[in-house]
């Protein structure tokens, strides 16, 4: 076989796999995020038949973060404002309590228990406050939630993907800055980051919806070109966004999918559909290609202290979050339970958490790494370029960097749980709906 039949054997086996744990999954019932990430560690590190690096290369890059993108926008465009008279405190509280909380006890864990120094356990934290669509979708159309529960879900699941990857950023760069000129450069900077963040990602997200929204509401686009035609502008405002300030991209599609979701007289059923059905493909590729290319002798220098931090992030840290932000709110304890059960971490969590353990500096490259910083860069927006990302590529095997490993385990352990536990414990409080 030469190589363009296996790239192409490759290549079509992403797609197959990822559509048929799918349907398997629906045909079993069970969380389609179980299977996508057996079928991925089964064609990856077990067979070899599908190796990221190799069937992408450089194509990596631009294909996961403008998917990323495209999940995100997605999933915005199911949040309508009126949903935030019944759980608009709720949300708030889980955007900024809750996301303090778990930023806090995180750090804590970190440090103590994976033995992280202090400035990698802060900048853990802040990575793991974000919960991701790419699974929390699937989960919940699994689960089929009923009452408050489901839009909470929803929401945090899609807002608090942006926060935590600028206070990933800005923890980052803060370190960097008291490094080299002191903590009143480091607030300045930091300061001045969440501006640039909120101007340019939350502007060219107004834009782009205000230009999609004139251009669907005039009829200036005919009806087969409305779904390409905001694809566009999506992708036009993540790249623009990225380009004028690093992980504004994701905040400026999800300003947007609100925005256009919440204008008045915008007929946006042809363009959810195609973007569902878009979003389905993507996702299910993505998390092929995620688990494909997992080094799975990679968890073994965290030992014991891995497994032992996933429970304490599912059991004390999520819990903690969730109680202390819903105090003094109409929720039932039914449904705080279930909020409490539910944090399962995704693909954005992993980039970021690959782009700055690259940031960090790490060792000389090594073959079975390299696509973790192509892949984790394209998420997450960085700037970093292919010359750079090659000369720091060992992100597994240096010494001390288990940052990437800590942050792949809490998402593996995360879904499987949450993946297997959450429909029934939503069954058994009466916050499920019936069987189709």
């Amino acid at each position: 076989m030469d190589r363009t039949e296996h790239l192409l054997l490759a290549l079509s086996a992403v797609l197959v796999l990822g559509t048929a744990a799918q349907w398997i999954a629906w045909r079993l019932r069970l969380p389609s995020i179980l299977l996508l990430l057996a079928f991925g560690v089964c064609a990856g590190p077990l067979t070899g038949l599908v190796n990221p690096d190799d069937l992408l290369g450089d194509l990596l890059f631009p294909i996961v973060s403008l998917s990323v993108a495209v999940i995100l926008f997605e999933g915005s465009l199911t949040l309508h404002l009126r949903e935030l008279r019944e759980i608009g405190m709720v949300l708030f509280n889980l955007l900024t309590i809750g996301v303090v909380v778990t930023w806090a006890l995180t750090t804590g864990a970190a440090y103590w228990l994976l033995g992280f120094p202090l400035y990698k356990s802060v900048l853990l934290g802040a990575l793991l406050v974000v919960t991701g669509p790419t699974v929390i979708g699937p989960l919940l159309r699994h689960i089929r939630p009923v009452g408050r529960v489901g839009p909470i879900s929803r929401w945090e699941g899609i807002v608090i993907d942006p926060v935590g990857a600028v206070l990933a950023l800005l923890v980052f760069e803060a370190h960097h800055e008291i490094t080299q000129a002191g903590i009143e450069s480091a607030s300045l900077q930091a300061i001045i980051g969440l501006t640039r963040t909120v101007v340019f990602g939350g502007g060219l997200g107004l834009l782009a919806a205000w230009i999609a929204g004139v251009a669907l509401k005039r009829h200036l686009v005919p009806d087969y070109l409305q779904s390409p035609v905001v694809l566009m502008l999506v992708l036009i405002a993540f790249v623009a966004s990225n380009s004028l300030q690093h992980e504004s991209g994701l905040l400026a599609v999800t300003v947007m999918g609100v925005v256009l979701a919440n204008t008045e007289g915008v007929v946006l059923h042809p363009v959810l559909e195609f973007k569902e059905n878009l979003s389905v493909l993507l996702i299910a590729s993505l998390f092929i290609l995620l688990s494909a290319r997992l080094n799975l002798s990679s968890f073994a220098e965290l030992g014991w202290r891995g497994p032992l931090f996933v429970a304490v992030m599912i059991l004390i840290v999520r819990p903690a979050s969730v109680w202390f932000s819903t105090l003094g709110t109409r929720l039932t304890t039914r449904e705080r339970i279930f909020l409490s059960w539910l944090a399962p971490r995704g693909i954005v969590a992993a980039a970021v958490a690959s782009v700055f353990a690259l940031r960090l500096g790490v060792v000389p490259p090594a073959p079975e790494t390299s696509a973790e910083v192509a892949r984790a860069a394209a998420v997450a927006g960085s700037a970093i370029d292919s010359s750079e990302a090659g000369q720091t590529a060992s992100l597994l095997s240096a010494p001390g960097s288990g940052l990437v490993p800590a942050t792949f385990l809490v998402i593996f352990g995360t879904v499987v749980v949450y993946g297997l536990t959450a429909a029934p414990l939503a069954r058994r409080l009466g916050l499920a709906s019936a069987s189709p």
